[in-house]
């Protein structure tokens, strides 16, 4: 195996004094294939390598992939399993599959491969990863999200983040049968969207949201108008008039910054029927909720947080800071106003990611009619204890309370 990378490097070095690889780069795939197999065979002649048809294959591929594609992570990046990819140094990869972090057996040859692997995406985008410009996110041609972090930030010399954009989403059939939820329950949700019922899902990272928000958002009937604002673009709603926007990052300047709050803003322009954000971190949360409570009824997002009640705190919080005249009491009223229904995904120490909560958020009767008081009346709980028991199938421990929405009855 080190022969292999000694020669790769050797010829691909030789190759570099012959080739420009950023012109190249322009061609079409199999006209940078070709490119490349003609001057490995100049170079294989000239210094006369002894190399096999089938190893000068191999050659070839893996020069290519080190110039243009994903170097030695290829086959983590080609595995549809596969969401994510953790470089934590050349020497040190993990990737998370079916839930589940797992140790590589791969590496790059040095921290400096993995720099060079790096700004071979974030040059022809503009952007450029160093001490000036430590933390980098981007999006690669393929649709997948890169972040990466170096020094003086970052204690190792770099770490590199790749999400991988899912081509192929699961759909609701799929999450009953791995124990998301169940029939009822999707059952219900569906009948939820259909209510045009404004929806926040929340869980900690990775817990499944976004793919329980494209989902739903697959229950929106054909003949709505929807628009969907993300970081990255993962929804895909089988609906025909739909608009994707996407957020953009400042240039190498620092200009040409479009956040999510300008979309936001921008998308109630454009005579949405549904609002989709693929999730809401600070400001915009002001605009997303407006939205909910001024015709755009059915509108959905997801917010990180720890639990149900966790994520009202985090909302009130969020809000506070984005309007300077919004107190606690303002921000609750703007709640209780905009949002109906919370359902709280979780990650069970097996791996398996489920509904944990779903739960409709209701004004709290009590004594002070000036201060609002929130409650979240649970429409059904992910029972752990049951599960943990290992008596029951994971879809047996879901139990719906005696109490539905007023919107059910």
């Amino acid at each position: 195996m080190h022969k292999e990378i000694d020669l790769t490097k050797s010829v691909q070095d030789k190759m570099s004094n012959t080739l420009d690889f950023f012109e190249i780069s322009k061609l079409s795939e199999k006209e940078r294939f070709l490119k490349i197999e003609e001057a490995l065979h100049k170079i294989v002649e000239n210094e006369e390598i002894k190399v096999s048809k089938k190893n000068l294959k191999n050659l070839i591929s893996r020069i290519y992939e080190n110039s243009f594609g994903f170097g030695p992570i290829t086959p983590l990046m080609e595995d549809t399993e596969i969401t994510e990819v953790m470089i934590n140094n050349y020497d040190t990869i993990y990737f998370e599959k079916d839930g589940k972090i797992y140790k590589s057996d791969i590496e790059f040859e040095n921290n400096k491969k993995v720099k060079n692997f790096v700004d071979k995406i974030l040059n022809p985008l503009g952007l450029r990863l160093d001490e000036s410009c430590p933390m980098v996110d981007a999006r690669i041609g393929d649709g997948s999200r890169i972040n990466a972090v170096v020094n003086p930030v970052n204690v190792n010399d770099i770490t590199v983040t790749i999400r991988k954009f899912r081509r192929n989403l699961k759909d609701i059939e799929n999450l009953i049968n791995c124990g998301t939820l169940t029939k009822s329950l999707a059952d219900l949700l569906k009948f939820f969207v259909h209510e045009k019922v404004n929806i926040i899902l929340t869980g900690a990272t990775s817990t499944g949201k976004t793919t329980m928000l494209n989902i739903l958002s697959g229950f929106i009937p054909r003949e709505e108008r929807a628009i969907t604002i993300e970081d990255t673009v993962e929804l895909n709603l089988e609906i025909e008039n739909v608009v994707k926007l996407e957020s953009k990052p400042p240039n190498l300047e620092g200009k040409g910054e479009i956040t999510i709050r300008d979309l936001v803003r921008n998308a109630m322009r454009m005579r949405p029927d549904r609002i989709i954000v693929g999730e809401v971190r600070g400001s915009e949360i002001i605009d997303v909720l407006q939205a909910m409570n001024t015709g755009h009824k059915g509108s959905m997002t997801t917010v990180h947080a720890n639990s149900s009640y966790d994520l009202i705190s985090r909302l009130e919080t969020m809000l506070m800071i984005a309007g300077s005249n919004i107190n606690t009491c303002a921000a609750r009223k703007i709640i209780l106003s905009s949002i109906e229904i919370i359902i709280f995904m979780e990650r069970l120490k097996t791996g398996e990611r489920v509904i944990s909560e779903v739960g409709e958020v209701i004004r709290r009767v009590n004594d002070n009619k000036d201060i609002s008081e929130i409650e979240i009346k649970n429409i059904c709980i992910f029972n752990k204890k049951k599960y943990q028991t290992k008596k029951y199938h994971i879809e047996d421990c879901f139990d719906f309370s005696c109490y539905f929405p007023k919107q059910m009855n």
